[in-house]
């Protein structure tokens, strides 16, 4: 009894109730910033929160009531304030401070279950006490003062580094340190535990249940199997081999995740790394480039650990398997029975998902496969490639090839994400049916005849650069190993067709800002606009560099406004429909566009962290952005009437799944646009509808078929 009541006393100093009021305190602030109370009472109880840090110390050394109860309590008020703190910031900036809280529980943890990392150093350092002093700074700054995004970002990232660093030190610090002798047997157990992990993780998202990890796999057996290997050396080399094998199927499975989140389709090995560079940018205009370039330094980090941590474990496994091969063998014989019995009475962990588990042999089968199949179709693509009878046609007499476009601008305008569910079925698509007929309705009235259809584009979710080059050359370009292979290779497209045709060909690119030399030489384009040429001195707008109403202005100023000069070929692409779909620009008059700096009093909110905290923004804004570019182009269309003037509008891919949902397909609205009846004419047996909205029931080719139609409807 006396021990307790002595306990409580030590427990009920002035100075631990001063601490404990940090704690409280730091409740309230959440408490506050969940009913999004005024900042001027965060910053008040903030500052009384840091008070108390400050006081608890000097109050304790002045009563000599410091023990080491006070000292754990103020740890863990500190800790518990920081985590608040990352968590209001979090909430308004971006998910991964949060991280910068939860740091201490995390190695804490880690410190607790590994046993040479329990013992703490005999004199911890300084500066461990001042990165968390600074962090407690920084996220209070962050809460209270309306700081930009880039910069506090950039001081969240700071001091996320500097605590990182400082919990590392410390664990080498513990490391080496003198403790309990258990660091092998617990060494094992993590190996253990991390290729397990590796061996059950699921290849789809439809997998992503913590039930998966009931799983049994039997690539497990191969450790045995690598320790029967009597010579140390090649043992250990290709247990080393096997853990990289381990780590790329790991990336593989990761990427087939994210690339059928997006693309709606696994990872192709053969090409798709392409598509990790763009993806740093995209991620960017979501969330920011400072914070994307923190993500895809911690990814490659990640990455470089389990390179050389899962080797590590499988090296290690196979030595205790090794060393022990009895234990071993009759542990490989139990599981291999149990996985048996499994796989025969087809025990699931979850719908589709057996007990018995050999995903990673079957991942490893199938890449193998898909390699092979790779090799094989580059040629038959190749061979694609050089079959090409309007390329001869051409050749022969490129003056007749397009004589039923004579003297016509033609312009094929890209709308950046136009699929199919923009005007069929889905909560969005209400308000565009509403503009594209109302676009309709205002063409007709302005002399323009209008007839539309679907494609099938080659690719979902991105990858427009594959539908652009599809189109042009007449095959179907759905991976980026074609796309690469066809970019090298010598093939006439619609943009060549009609430079030899006698055509001034164009390409105008605004999304692009570095040159294209390899574009170039490829679609034989004679003039290429990009965001460095095209005069505009406004903001930008997301991913979109340039509006669309000021990219359709500038092209008439350069291409279709002067007198003397050749018929226009052209592909324009808007892309302020772009993903993240946010922040829009808005019309305005074409006479007041200038050099787009009017864009300046152009609100840039809700911003990409904003409207992606919903499901329902995301694709209100989406919807939005497509509204805007048909208004844009129907706006151009009316306000410059030119008879001569042929336009094929469509879209490049459907948006990606979280806006157009599961199994939405990949067709893409087209429409033909002129005021000669002639042009109509000759596409009268495409069969297609009239007005810019094709109906659920409209036909549907290919996009690779459009190309060789075309040219057959207007050619000699």
């Amino acid at each position: 009894m006396r021990q307790v009541q002595r306990r409580a006393n030590e427990l009920a100093t002035p100075a631990n109730l001063v601490t404990g009021s940090r704690v409280v305190l730091a409740a309230v602030v959440g408490g506050t910033a969940l009913v999004d109370g005024p900042r001027w009472l965060l910053g008040v109880l903030i500052a009384a929160a840091l008070l108390t840090d400050f006081a608890d110390g000097r109050l304790a050394r002045a009563t000599g009531t410091t023990t080491r109860y006070g000292a754990r309590l103020d740890q863990e008020a500190d800790a518990f304030l920081i985590l608040v703190l990352s968590a209001v910031v979090a909430a308004h900036l971006h998910a991964w401070v949060l991280g910068i809280g939860l740091a201490r529980y995390v190695f804490g943890a880690l410190f607790a279950l590994v046993p040479p990392l329990r013992t703490p150093p005999a004199s911890p350092r300084t500066w461990c006490k001042t990165v968390a002093a600074l962090v407690g700074v920084v996220l209070a700054t962050e809460v209270v003062l309306p700081l930009p995004d880039l910069v506090a970002t950039i001081a969240a990232g700071v001091v996320a580094v500097l605590l990182a660093e400082s919990f590392l030190h410390e664990a080498l610090d513990r490391w080496r340190a003198p403790g309990p002798a258990l660091a092998l047997p617990a060494a094992t157990v993590l190996s253990f535990v991390a290729v397990w992990l590796v061996l059950v993780a699921p290849g789809s998202h439809a997998g992503l249940s913590a039930r998966a990890l009931l799983q049994l796999p039997v690539e497990l057996l191969g450790i045995v199997v690598l320790a029967l290997v009597p010579w140390r050396r090649l043992r250990v080399g290709l247990a080393a081999v096997a853990g990289l094998l381990l780590a790329a199927l790991l990336l593989v499975k990761v990427l087939d995740i994210g690339f059928e989140i997006v693309f709606a389709r696994g990872f192709d090995p053969g090409g798709d790394w392409a598509y990790l560079g763009p993806a740093v940018g995209v991620l960017g205009d979501s969330i920011g480039t400072g914070a994307a370039k923190v993500v895809a330094g911690l990814i490659g980090v990640a990455t470089l650990a389990l390179l050389v941590g899962l080797p590590l474990a499988v090296i290690r496994l196979t030595g205790v398997a090794a060393r022990n091969r009895r234990p071993a063998l009759t542990a490989a014989v139990v599981f291999g029975c149990v996985w048996g019995v499994a796989l025969a009475t087809g025990l699931q962990a979850l719908a589709g998902a057996p007990v018995a588990s050999a995903t990673i042999a079957a991942l490893t089968v199938d890449e193998a496969h898909l390699l092979r199949a790779d090799v094989v179709d580059s040629r038959r693509f190749g061979r694609q490639i050089g079959s090409d009878p309007h390329g001869q046609a051409a050749a022969a007499a490129p003056q007749t090839l397009l004589s039923g476009l004579a003297g016509k601008d033609v312009l094929v305008v890209f709308v950046e994400s136009y699929g199919r569910v923009a005007v069929q079925g889905t909560s969005y698509s209400k308000g565009i049916d509403q503009v594209i007929d109302q676009g309709t309705t205002q063409l007709a009235a302005a002399g323009y005849q209008t007839r539309s259809a679907f494609l099938t584009s080659p690719t979902f979710g991105a990858g427009s650069w594959l539908a652009h080059s599809t189109l042009e050359s007449g095959l179907w370009v759905n991976s980026e190993r074609r796309y690469g292979q066809l970019l090298t290779a010598k093939r006439d497209t619609l943009t060549s067709l009609f430079g030899e045709a006698g055509w001034h060909t164009v390409f105008d690119v605004p999304a692009d800002t570095r040159n294209w030399s390899q574009g170039q030489h490829f679609y034989g384009f004679q003039q290429y606009y990009d965001d460095h040429n095209v005069g505009y001195r406004g903001p930008k707008f997301g991913y979109a560099p340039i509006p669309d109403q000021y990219t359709l202005e500038q092209f008439r100023r350069d291409q279709l406004a002067p007198a003397h000069r050749k018929p226009v070929f052209a592909e324009i692409d808007l892309v302020s429909s772009h993903h993240p779909w946010t922040p829009l620009p808005h019309l305005v008059p074409w006479d007041q566009l200038g050099d787009g700096s009017l864009y300046d009093d152009v609100s840039q909110k809700p911003d990409a962290a904003q409207v992606f905290k919903s499901t329902a923004k995301v694709k209100k804004m989406y919807g939005e952005s497509i509204e805007y570019s048909w208004q844009a182009l129907t706006s151009f269309l009316t306000t410059y009437d030119d008879p001569n003037l042929v336009v094929i509008a469509l879209g490049d891919h459907q948006p990606h799944s979280y806006v157009s949902g599961e199994h939405a397909g990949h067709d893409v609205p087209i429409s033909v646009i002129a005021q000669d009846p002639d042009v109509m004419k000759r596409i009268a047996g495409w069969g297609w509808q009239s007005g810019l909205r094709p109906s659920p029931d409209a036909g549907v080719w290919r996009m690779d078929a459009f190309r060789n139609k075309f040219l057959a409807a207007f050619g000699g």
